[in-house]
């Protein structure tokens, strides 16, 4: 079955150009113009990835993402915004958007980035990667579970996929400019904050001591690693 898009935007001829888009990439769609019509469609049935506008009529855009995220925490949430500031993109984030477009924005650009999320998120499907131990806790990249102590996390797709990415390269010291790129999707002109703002959440979740990372490092001019013996 083709994945399930949940569309939320108050411009009426945005939302119709997206969703006329979305339809001939062969997506199904569930298009929204506020945030009640929105919940009540995330309940009916929970879409594979919402794109979902940062400014609704009836509620803020960040606190819906929020809830989105607390009802699926592998859920890929694309926002959408008329605001370019970096700190705007770090509130998103904070609130468990996954990836961040200012408008106005290519379609075929939001488009890439829709199969790129749907791709990931596939391919963290049970079965194709066991469980290991990174830090203080366990993850299973194949579950999307991450558990410390036995009590499990939340982290949102984009959260694991930058794990399984860093995971993946344990000893490499990887620049922001190539996580940007190869695990986002993004131009070299877009802000770095944005994998600032991932790896303090992350650390969060596998650090004993966030404060004092002993695990995910800042190799400071460079980049992050994780370390090697993990």
């Amino acid at each position: 079955m083709a994945s399930l898009i949940l569309v939320v935007e108050d411009d009426p001829a945005m939302l119709a150009g997206l969703c006329d888009n979305l339809d001939i990439e062969g997506y199904r769609f569930h298009a929204a113009g506020d945030g009640k019509t929105a919940r009540a469609l995330f309940e009916s049935e929970i879409p594979d990835l919402v794109i979902l506008d940062r400014m609704l009529p009836d509620v803020d855009g960040a606190a819906l993402c929020r809830e989105f995220r607390r009802k699926s925490e592998s859920l890929p949430i694309i926002m959408l915004t008329a605001r370019g500031e970096e700190m705007d993109r770090v509130l998103g984030f904070e609130m468990g958007a996954d990836d961040y477009v200012v408008k106005p924005f290519s379609i075929l650009e939001l488009l890439a980035r829709v199969r790129v999320h749907l791709k990931h998120r596939a391919l963290g499907r049970p079965g194709d990667v066991t469980t290991q131990r990174v830090g203080a806790a366990e993850v299973d990249f194949g579950t999307h579970r991450v558990l410390r102590e036995g009590v499990p996390l939340d982290i949102s797709a984009k959260e694991l996929d930058l794990l399984r990415y860093l995971v993946e390269r344990r000893g490499q010291v990887v620049s922001r400019d190539r996580l940007l790129s190869d695990v986002w999707g993004y131009r070299s002109d877009v802000s770095t904050r944005t994998v600032d703002t991932f790896v303090a959440r992350l650390r969060k979740k596998i650090e004993a001591d966030p404060s004092h990372p002993a695990v995910l490092l800042t190799i400071h001019g460079l980049g992050y690693k994780i370390v090697s013996d993990i």
